[in-house]
């Protein structure tokens, strides 16, 4: 058997260090390890302090986003549009929630993996066009929604970290939403 010389080894190096730069290199898996706070970060002049917050339970607005198709997401993953996921200012990256929109009852499993949406408005979660289609939502743009932090079973975990729509779940009793809608009204939003 014949050995490589130096110079033909370190170009074999060279040349597999190009191929995996081409090859998404600077794309992170998609992990749910380590778990991503993050620093205090400003954009528009507005500061967001990202925080840990296991009882998270908010009313607000939605909207979706799908047009960024490759591009990285805050936590380092590629953005895939057709993917249940979303954007949040200051959850922790990844973190799991349920989101249900308020003018149905239907209700989600969603990853969170990205930073957003800014400026000034009441969104409090922007979805993916996977997670807004899935939803129901995609058409009207922006929707009342609930989101809560959760810790979905290991299979739903899995299924959306490969890119899978979670279990389906019972959207929720007329009561309830009747009671979140009025909760909504009375926030004044």
């Amino acid at each position: 058997m014949r050995r490589l010389g130096g110079s033909r080894l370190a170009g074999a190096g060279a040349l597999a260090l190009l191929l995996s730069a081409c090859a998404g290199g600077n794309v992170r898996p998609v992990s749910d390890t380590p778990v991503k706070i993050g620093k205090p970060y400003k954009i528009r002049g507005t500061t967001y302090v990202p925080e840990a917050d296991p009882g998270y339970d908010m009313l607000g607005y939605a909207s979706w986003y799908g047009s960024e198709s490759g591009n990285v997401t805050s936590l380092g993953e590629r953005f895939r549009p057709e993917w249940i996921t979303a954007a949040h200012r200051t959850l922790p990256l990844p973190t799991y929630v349920e989101v249900t929109a308020l003018d149905t009852g239907r209700r989600i499993l969603v990853r969170i993996n990205d930073r957003g949406p800014f400026g000034a408005s009441k969104r409090i979660i922007d979805l993916s066009r996977g997670a807004a289609e899935l939803l129901g939502v995609k058409t009207q743009g922006l929707a009342r929604v609930r989101v809560q932090r959760v810790e979905p079973s290991s299979k739903d975990r899995d299924r959306l970290r490969r890119g899978k729509h979670a279990r389906d779940l019972a959207p929720v009793s007329g009561r309830v939403l009747q009671n979140l809608r009025a909760q909504f009204l009375n926030a004044g939003l």
